[in-house]
C-alpha cells in the first residue's frame, strides 16, 4: 500500500511539472497583450513597456520560465493583476467557497443517485426506472445557467422559499474566519443564526450542480447493477433463501459501486474547478467566477495557479478514488493497478 501511494505521488509530481512546463509556454503565445489590458487602451507604449520590465516580460524566455519555476518551488504563485494582491492568498480566499459548495453538491447527487440508481436497476422497465432515466437525461442536457435562472424564478422571486443569490445574508456578520466554509466555521464557533441562513443560501446552487452529478451517478449505478444481478453468485445467494435486502446490500450493492466511484471522483474533481456559470448566477464568491475574471482580464498569474490547483485537485481525487476500489473489492490489487 505504501509503495503503491509514493508511486503515485511520484506520477502526481511529474504530472504537475508538465502541466507546469505547458502552461508557462501557453501563456507566451497567448496574441493578446495582457500588459496592454493592464496598462488600458489609452496608455502610451511607454507605459506599457515599463509594466513590461516591471513584471520581467522583458527577459528572454529561458530567464523567465526559470524565475517561474523557483517560485512555484517557493509556492510563490504570483501576483494577481485584478486583485493586486498575492495569487495564493486570492486563492486561500476564494477556494473554500467551492469546496464548500462541490461537496454539498456532491452530497445531494449521492444522496439520490445512488438509490435512484438501484431501485432502477432493482425495479428494471417500471415507473421508477421510466423516471430514473428521464431526470438522469434532465440532468446531463439541461443547461446550468437555465435551470439556475428558473430555481431563483420559482423558488426566490415567486414563493419566497429561499433567500436572495449570495452566501450569507447582508445583515448578517460571518463567523470568524477558521477554514473559509461558512457552514463548517458558524458551527464551529456554535452560531446557528448563521449556520441555519448559509445552509438555506446553499441549497439551490447545491441543487443545480447536484442535478448534474447525480444524473451520471444514477446511470452508472443503474447499469453496473443490471450486470451484478445477472452474476452466478446474486442467483446462488437468492437460491439459499438469503433476504432480499441483503443480497442487494452485502453481495450486489458492493460490486456494483466500483465503477460508480469513478464518476463520483471525476464529478467531484469537476465541481471543485468551480461551476462558473452557476457560481455567477447564484454570486457565489468562489474559484470559479476568480478564474473567469481572470481569463477575461488575461490575469495569467492566477490563470496558471488556477490550473496548477485544478491539476493538484484532479491528481489527489484520482488517488482516493484507487484507494476506495481496493476497499470496495479486495480482489483489486493496488501493485496492478
Amino acid at each position: 500500500m505504501l509503495q503503491y501511494i509514493l508511486r503515485r505521488l511520484l506520477t502526481l509530481i511529474i504530472t504537475l511539472v508538465g502541466i507546469m512546463v505547458v502552461t508557462f509556454f501557453i501563456s507566451l503565445v497567448v496574441p493578446l497583450d495582457p500588459l496592454a489590458s493592464i496598462a488600458g487602451p489609452q496608455a502610451p507604449q511607454e507605459t506599457v513597456e515599463r509594466l513590461r520590465t516591471l513584471y520581467g516580460f522583458d527577459q528572454p524566455v529561458y530567464v523567465q520560465f526559470g524565475r517561474y519555476i523557483q517560485r512555484l518551488l517557493h509556492a510563490d504563485l504570483g501576483t494577481s493583476f485584478q486583485t493586486g494582491r498575492p495569487v495564493l492568498d486570492d486563492i486561500i480566499q476564494y477556494f473554500p467557497a467551492t469546496i464548500e459548495l462541490a461537496t454539498m453538491s456532491l452530497i445531494v447527487a449521492i444522496i439520490i443517485g445512488i438509490p435512484l440508481g438501484i431501485l432502477s436497476a432493482v425495479y428494471r422497465n417500471s415507473a421508477i426506472d421510466h423516471f430514473s432515466r428521464v431526470l438522469s437525461l434532465i440532468g446531463v442536457s439541461m443547461p446550468v445557467f437555465w435551470l439556475g435562472l428558473v430555481l431563483l424564478l420559482i423558488f426566490y422571486f415567486k414563493l419566497g422559499w429561499f433567500p436572495e443569490p449570495g452566501r450569507l445574508d447582508i445583515m448578517l456578520i460571518e463567523p470568524e474566519r477558521i477554514t473559509g466554509m461558512l457552514l463548517l466555521d458558524s458551527l464551529i464557533v456554535l452560531d446557528v443564526e448563521v449556520f441555519w441562513d448559509a445552509l438555506k443560501h446553499i441549497v439551490l446552487p447545491a441543487a443545480v450542480l447536484g442535478l448534474y452529478g447525480l444524473a451520471g451517478i444514477a446511470r452508472i449505478v443503474r447499469s453496473s447493477m443490471l450486470d451484478v444481478l445477472s452474476q452466478e453468485y446474486i442467483k446462488t445467494a437468492r437460491i439459499k433463501g438469503l433476504n432480499e435486502f441483503l443480497v442487494l446490500t452485502r453481495h450486489a450493492l458492493r460490486n456494483a459501486l466500483v465503477p460508480a466511484v469513478t464518476v463520483i471522483g471525476l464529478t467531484y474533481g469537476g465541481l471543485l474547478e468551480g461551476s462558473v456559470l452557476t457560481e455567477t448566477i447564484f454570486s457565489w464568491p468562489g474559484l470559479g467566477r476568480y478564474l473567469a475574471t481572470a481569463f477575461l482580464t488575461l490575469d495569467l498569474n492566477a490563470v496558471v495557479g488556477g490550473t496548477m490547483l485544478v491539476a493538484l485537485m484532479f491528481s489527489l481525487v484520482n488517488l482516493m478514488v484507487d484507494l476506495i476500489y481496493a476497499f470496495l473489492n479486495p480482489q483489486i490489487t493496488l501493485a496492478d493497478s
